[in-house]
């Protein structure tokens, strides 16, 4: 990685960052020089519990939920996870990365944080027996660099005649070829931190791209898989002068970037207990109406930002219908194998903009649900037979807020404190989009009305 260390940083000093998740799966933490990290592995590092209820704004909105100032905002324990360890290979040589949980000063994990939500889920599987194996595939365009001077995104120019996009790009080695450089530099990344990232497609959207991750048996790890390859992704692009963005419908007029998620789920004698040839036929159809039937009100986990719900368009590969399939791609769940050790499901909901943590926590509580429950997913959708009156995602942000906050499943899964927290604040997000009068609005209704 020698030749990717620029502008002098393989002379300069390591470093060591310690990293939380917040709630909309940002990093935040503290960075130290690299004698440091004896006090980050002794537990002695301290952030404030109220980093994990920043909004979008970063605003702690104490007004709202109590949970800084009112309370002293008082200091909790940011406990490494050791098994997170990993080079930063765009930082000067020896510079490492560990993500942390925050805990409580008796050890105990927060309430608000996103990786503990996830460890407490996986935690109900090992009592039962059962390990998920869990894989994301992630989308995400890489845009101009210029997107702060021009205010809004427009694609790499070398996707581009003219200024206008060359077209649909759909496995196009053409649009990978174009940003080779980047991408190479994406891939080393990756593989300096070990990340199991398998393939790279060119998707619809102009610069648009996805890669896959391979499964792994540690749902905790999959999602640290996941979160530190949105910031590979991003620190590739400042390499070179490009921006990447997670947001999960950047242009009008192209496709917007999802999140999916294949799961299976293996006993204690390694067997995937989703195999409907090899064990209990009915419960991989089980698992699939847990998540359908939980889904409406996980929505706002799927879909967390008011631009989200710009994603699910009628016609579109984001579904809209609560449907399920073998091998279909425009349904909700899709069933890509049904036989033998990789039968699993494929949770297709999702936006790139959701925080990994919460929406692995959503689908393996949603499997819980077909696990302890004989369920029905209803009529199958096939290319030649799609169910009749289905219920549907909602398209409004507000709506999928107010329907999480009244959920007993996001309770149950999420804990009721973390429900309050994460509704309000998402509450007060949706309003001030309601509120906010668009460029749309003006260019639409002011001429004419």
């Amino acid at each position: 990685m020698a030749s990717d260390r620029m502008d002098g940083k393989a002379d300069a000093d390591p470093r060591f960052e310690i990293l939380i998740v917040g709630m909309n799966g940002e990093l935040r933490g503290k960075q130290l020089p690299s004698g440091a990290d004896g006090k980050v592995w002794a537990g002695e590092i301290r952030l404030p519990t109220s980093t994990q209820s920043l909004d979008i704004w970063g605003d702690d909105n104490d007004d709202i939920t109590g949970l800084s100032l009112t309370i002293g905002d008082p200091d909790g324990m940011v406990v490494a996870d050791r098994r997170s360890l990993a080079p930063i290979p765009w930082a000067p040589e020896g510079s490492m990365q560990v993500l942390a949980t925050m805990c409580e000063f008796d050890g105990t994990p927060s309430f608000m944080d996103p990786r503990a939500i996830l460890a407490s889920v996986v935690e109900r599987y090992r009592l039962r027996g059962l390990t998920p194996v869990v894989a994301t595939e992630l989308e995400f365009y890489v845009m101009s660099g210029d997107w702060r001077e021009t205010r809004r995104p427009s694609p790499p120019e070398s996707l581009t005649y003219r200024g206008e996009p060359n077209g649909f790009q759909l496995y196009d080695m053409s649009a990978v070829d174009a940003l080779d450089a980047y991408l190479q530099t994406l891939r080393a990344y990756a593989k300096a931190q070990g990340l199991p990232a398998v393939a790279t497609t060119a998707e619809f959207g102009p610069g648009q791209f996805e890669v896959n991750l391979m499964h792994r048996a540690n749902a905790l790890a999959a999602a640290d898989d996941c979160l530190y390859l949105k910031r590979i992704a991003e620190q590739a692009a400042r390499r070179h002068g490009l921006k990447s963005t997670c947001m999960a419908k950047p242009y009008t007029d192209h496709a917007g970037s999802g999140l999916h998620v294949h799961v299976s789920v293996i006993d204690e004698q390694g067997r995937n207990i989703l195999d409907a040839k090899g064990g209990e036929p009915k419960l991989l159809k089980s698992v699939t109406a847990g998540l359908l039937d939980s889904m409406r009100e996980a929505q706002l986990v799927f879909a967390p930002f008011a631009n989200s719900y710009r994603r699910f368009q009628p016609g579109s590969f984001a579904p809209v219908d609560l449907t399920w399939g073998s091998g279909h791609r425009g349904t909700a769940i899709r069933i890509p194998d049904k036989d033998g050790p990789a039968a699993r499901i494929e949770h297709r909901v999702a936006g790139a903009d959701a925080n990994p943590y919460l929406l692995l926590a959503a689908i393996l509580g949603g499997m819980l649900r077909g696990l302890d429950h004989d369920l029905d997913p209803g009529e199958e959708t096939t290319p030649a037979h799609a169910p009749a009156n289905t219920t549907r995602l909602t398209h409004d942000f507000l709506s999928a807020v107010d329907t999480f906050r009244a959920s007993p499943f996001v309770a149950d899964i999420f804990g009721t404190r973390y429900q309050t927290l994460y509704g309000d604040t998402k509450r007060k997000e949706a309003l001030a989009h309601l509120r906010t009068v668009s460029d749309f609005d003006y260019r639409t209704y002011l001429p004419r009305l």
